[in-house]
């Protein structure tokens, strides 16, 4: 589950951000509750989950819409 949690975290920041964000942060809670040997990839799915709603609502207040793109 950390592991998981790193990688939809990771994904979250370029896709999909609304969803994967919180499953990231959802997964690496329950990763460091069952007390995962990977403490470190559970803290940074947890970090990049947290980021994915941070770049969310910088990127709705920009333009106040849930979507966005890159062509401006």
């Amino acid at each position: 589950m950390a592991v998981a949690s790193f990688v939809l975290g990771l994904l979250g920041l370029l896709v999909l951000n609304l969803f994967l964000g919180p499953v990231a942060i959802v997964l690496a809670g329950l990763a460091l509750w069952r007390g995962t040997t990977r403490r470190g990839r559970a803290l940074l799915g947890l970090g990049l989950g947290v980021a994915d709603l941070v770049v969310l609502a910088a990127l709705v207040s920009m333009d106040n819409t849930v979507s966005w793109s890159l062509a401006g």
